[in-house]
Order: C-alpha cells, then structure tokens, then sequence
C-alpha cells in the first residue's frame, strides 16, 4: 500500500514538473500549430479598460483645453502664428484618441472571447484580425509622422520667421495632416489587398504584421517601411529640435548682452515666450515617443534582419520583447496629452510662482529664529 501511494506521489509531480515547463516553453497557448493546450490563465481586462479610459479622459481634457486656449489669443499675430501648431497638435491629440478607443474596443472583444473560452487562445477571425492591424499601423505610424510636421513646423517659426508667416498658413497644414495621415493609411491598407498580411500577436489579444519567423518579401517590405518611417520621423524631429532650441539658445544670449531695450521688446519677448512655450511641449513630445517607440521599432528591424541571416531568438523571449515594446508604444498616447496640459505658460508660471513663494518663506523663518537666538 505504502509503495503504491508513493508511486502514485511521483507521477504527480512528475506531471506537475511537466505542465510547468510547457507553460515556460509556451506562455501562451497556441492552437494554431496544436504545440500547446489552454495552460495559462484568462488575461485581465481591469489593465486594457483602465489605459483606455485613462487615455481617453485625457485626450479629451487636452482637447478642451486646446479648443478654449485657441479662443483665448487675444492679439491676431499670436492667433495667426499658433493656428498651424494648434492645428498639428489638435490632430495629434484626435489621433492618440482614436488610436486609444479604436484599438483598445478591438482588444477588449479578444480579452473578452478569451475570458469566455476559459483562457483559450483563439484565433481572431480573419476580417476581424485584418482591421485590428490595419488601425495597429495607422494609429502607430501617424502620431510619429505628425510629431515631424509639428517639429519642422517649429523649426521654421523660428529660424526663418518670415518665411513661416509667408508660407506656413492653416490651410497648408490640413493639407500636411491630410498627407501624412494618408502615408499610414496607404500602409495600413496594403495588406487588405494582399500586399503582405497581418496575423495574431503575442499573446493572441492584438494583430499585427507578422514579426517572427519566416517572412514573405511582401512582410519583410512593410515591417521594414513601417519601421523605416517611424525611426525616421523621430530622428527628423530630434534635429528640428535640436535646431530651434539651439538659435532660441543664441536669442536669449544676444538679448542678455544687449540689456536694456526699447520699448517694442514687449511684442518681442511675448513671441519669445510663446516659441519656449510650443518648443517645451514639442521637445518633450519627442522625447517620450522616442522612449516609447523606439523599443518596438529596433525590435522589428532586428527581427526582420535575423530572418534574413536564418538566425535569431526563441520565439517566446522574441514575443516577450515584441509585447514589451508594444505596452511602452501604447503609452505614449497616453502621455502627450498630459504633456500639452502641464507644459502650458498658465501652469508653468503658477508652478514657478508656488516655488517662489516657499522658498522666501522658508528663508525667512530660517532668518527670524537665528535673529530670536542672537
């Protein structure tokens, strides 16, 4: 009786020993090959709900602020020299909007059917996984080609001002946004009329083009333009940045040098004040969507170069890394608009203001007690 009891103990563990190292070699179960069974657990919804209406609010909040700051500029040279960045920035916000519902609701259904299902990956049905990775391209790839406009945008106002009253109006930055975002769409829809494909990603709640594995030249071409373009447009507002800041830079110097001015200093510091204003929001914008691209972007172009090479990582630490990059991307939507919020000159000064006063308070106290002492 004792051995048959202990026999029975070791094919217990021997079992639990196995279902742990398929979970480990299969984090996610994979019925499309048959490699792995319904292991892991249902992914919580409370995280995917939670950034979604997290940001949303704050698009929408930004938005309204951006709409009520418009309204507010009160000379018609400050209304006329912000309408282009305004506008840059509204449709900014209005994609990282979109980007944020349109998916997010795509995501959900997945996280849902997983939920009913027990945990099971199922695969997506096609046209379903078709449009999520067609809205996962373009609601990707436009914010970092309207994070460029709005850069060059700036580095024009501010190294060639003339020529940005003369040439850069409201219409022609429609037009730009119109442009760009018909660059992603084209991208984003080349695979709806067999130019390449999209499949079910890591770990079956997302589509995507496909990013591991082999790859068709059609894939290996959009994975690379999509990459390319994104790398690309952050480098260029990088520069542009650099740029502007540097001859802000050099003004502030000169400005210093010349001390006293006449009186049309006035006009000359407002303008000044609000290029620092649109380039602490720019620079800080880029900042983030390099931080919170940058990851996905170089992981897709290393997979595409080890698929070429015939060499490259397991495919689960690859996964792994593809969805660590995708859950930093999805930040940055959820970042710019706090970046527009507290960046703007009312919060800044009531900050700059706050400050000033404690910290005369607290000298002051310092300076009243040693005066009680002596």
């Amino acid at each position: 009786h004792d051995e048959g009891v202990r026999t029975a103990f070791n094919l217990l563990c021997t079992y639990d020993a196995a279902e742990v190292n398929v979970y480990l070699e299969c984090p996610y179960p994979r019925p499309l090959n048959g490699s792995c069974g319904p292991l892991s657990g249902p992914p919580t919804m409370g995280v995917s709900c939670l950034t979604m209406a997290l940001g949303a609010l704050s698009n929408l909040a930004a938005l309204v602020i951006l709409a009520k700051s418009r309204s507010r500029s009160r000379s018609r040279f400050r209304r006329r020299a912000r309408t282009p960045f305004l506008l840059l920035t509204g449709a900014l916000l209005l994609t990282d909007l979109a980007g944020h519902v349109i998916p997010g609701a795509l995501a959900l259904r997945l996280h849902a059917e997983r939920l009913r299902d027990r945990g099971e990956a199922m695969k997506p049905a096609g046209l379903f996984c078709q449009l999520f990775g067609a809205c996962m391209v373009f609601f990707g790839l436009c914010p970092l080609l309207l994070g460029g406009a709005m850069a060059a945008e700036r580095c024009l106002g501010i190294t060639r001002p003339l020529l940005h009253s003369a040439a850069v109006t409201a219409t022609r930055a429609r037009l730009t946004v119109a442009l760009l975002s018909g660059v992603a769409l084209l991208l984003a829809v080349l695979p709806l009329v067999a130019v390449g494909r999209y499949t079910p990603q890591f770990p079956g709640t997302w589509c995507f083009l496909p990013v591991h594995g082999p790859l068709a030249a059609a894939d290996a071409a959009l994975l690379l333009a999509f990459s390319a373009l994104g790398l690309l447009a952050l480098t260029f507002s990088l520069l542009c940045n650099t740029t502007s800041g540097l001859v802000l830079l050099l003004r502030a110097r000169r400005s210093r040098g010349i001390g006293t001015r006449p009186h049309g200093c006035v006009s000359s510091s407002s303008s000044s004040s609000l290029d620092l204003e649109m380039m602490g929001q720019l620079g800080a914008i880029t900042t983030v969507s390099c931080v919170c691209w940058c990851p996905l972007l170089i992981f897709i172009l290393v997979s595409v170069g080890q698929c070429y090479q015939e060499r490259g990582q397991s495919a689960p630490e690859f996964e792994q890394l593809v969805l660590l990059g995708l859950r930093m991307a999805s930040w940055n939507q959820v970042l710019d608009p706090w970046i527009y919020i507290l960046l703007r000159r009312t919060v800044v000064r009531r900050l700059c203001q706050f400050l000033r006063v404690e910290r005369p308070s607290f000298t002051q106290s310092s300076s009243s007690s040693t005066s009680h002492v002596t």
